[in-house]
């Protein structure tokens, strides 16, 4: 029987064509799809739709919940969201908070422009494309598909800005890995109940990486700015003794997460006992982002405050997100 997959193409460096100032958005879905001559050998029906066109450093977190909605009335066996890289390991776990369905939905894109030497589009739109219509991959959430390995949204980090091979999953490894064609399970993950944002998303959340020496001069105020708080900590969730005050004091009017700055590893909390620890930092009101990094922490915290959870339901959103419950 045909699968049908339905694909959304959002624009970035996969469409991007030459230009006098640089490459800039100019293929659309069909050039996209017609580049790939192989995804005719591909039993699907795939239907296309330019939903945007912009570079993603320009999504907002409203074209990622309009294109959750847009593909939950599709009646696909599979979806694929086709956009740049810049912010895919962002809008990708947002889509899997979102997304209540056990059909995979799987986000690509592209490094190398169509224009360069070795461009990596055509080979990951196929792969996607090949993923999505894949009954081995239901039941995964949202999927991230480039250089031929497969990684659960949730894991998937973008670890460097040029290369191919930059997505990774710092944490667990791929779900699966592309084998002449097909996505070949190498593990699993546990599937969590969707979030459902009760307002537009309005919650405003601001990320705060902590460096050597840091004082938190620039935390004055914030609390009259921002309704939530994502502290990328030193190691597994240290700071210096005299930011400590400013956080707790903060943690008092707002929520305050605290994340790892490393990319990979949890935040701990019982292990070191100082002023700024993390175990201090916890007792103070302070909530573990466990294994999500600051980047999946800011998305979690600001759907959890578009849901209007209180203090005691966002604690619990991030034990059961962050991997460590």
């Amino acid at each position: 029987m045909t699968v049908h997959v339905s694909a959304f193409f959002l624009g970035g460096t996969i469409g991007m064509a030459g230009h006098h100032g640089g490459v800039v958005d100019r293929l659309t879905a069909e050039d996209l799809v017609a580049s790939v001559p192989q995804l005719a050998s591909v039993d699907v029906e795939l239907d296309v739709r330019n939903f945007r066109a912009l570079p993603s450093a320009c999504l907002s977190f409203e074209d990622v919940i309009e294109l959750v909605a847009a593909a939950e009335q599709s009646r696909a066996d599979g979806l694929v969201v086709v956009q740049g890289t810049d912010t895919l390991e962002e809008t990708a776990y947002l889509i899997d908070l979102l997304w209540p369905h056990d059909i995979p939905i799987v986000i690509t894109g592209a490094m190398r422009n169509p224009s360069m030497a070795g461009s990596d589009g055509a080979a990951n739109l196929l792969a996607a494309v090949q993923s999505a219509a894949s009954p081995g991959l239901h039941g995964l959430g949202a999927l991230v598909v480039l250089d031929d390995k497969v990684h659960a949204a949730r894991f998937a980090r973008k670890t460097h800005s040029t290369s191919t091979s930059t997505f990774a999953s710092p944490n667990a490894g791929p779900v699966a890995v592309m084998v002449e064609g097909r996505p070949v399970r190498v593990m699993s993950v546990e599937r969590r109940p969707a979030l459902r944002p009760t307002r537009s998303p309005s919650a405003r959340v601001a990320t705060y990486t902590v460096t050597m020496g840091d004082g938190g001069e620039t935390l004055r105020g914030l609390a009259d700015r921002c309704d939530g708080l994502v502290v990328a900590a030193l190691g597994v969730g240290h700071v210096p003794e005299r930011l400590a005050g400013a956080l707790v004091d903060l943690a008092d009017t707002i929520p305050v997460v605290l994340a790892s700055r490393t990319g990979a590893g949890p935040v701990l909390t019982h292990t070191y006992g100082f002023v700024g620890s993390e175990t201090y930092l916890l007792d103070h009101g302070l909530v573990s982002a466990g294994l999500l990094d600051p980047f999946k922490a800011r998305v979690l915290l600001k759907v959890a405050l578009d849901c209007d959870y209180d203090r005691d339901q966002i604690r619990t959103a991030f034990a059961d997100a962050s991997g460590l419950a």
